[in-house]
């Protein structure tokens, strides 16, 4: 599979019902529904709301993360996000 050029992360906010509002250094902003991902045992913790609203941008905008085992890459944000 070839990679798809896109943009790097710039910067994320997280909503109250499991929604990420990620600006890329395109200036595009997409929202990301993070609902779906809640069923897999990994993304279980993020169900917690606050612990939810701790994302952050990993340096060099390459991901979100929340910690060191749970991340969702720049390419899902921008393949799947929808534009806002």
């Amino acid at each position: 599979m070839i990679a798809m050029n896109c943009p790097k992360v710039r910067s994320v906010k997280a909503t109250d019902n499991h929604i990420l509002i990620v600006e890329f250094d395109n200036n595009e902003k997409r929202q990301y529904d993070v609902t779906p991902l809640l069923k897999k045992e990994m993304f279980a913790p993020l169900k917690n709301s606050a612990f939810f609203k701790s994302v952050r941008v990993e340096q060099g905008g390459s991901a979100v993360s929340w910690n060191d085992a749970i991340d969702l890459s720049e390419f899902e944000l921008w393949s799947r996000g929808v534009n806002v």
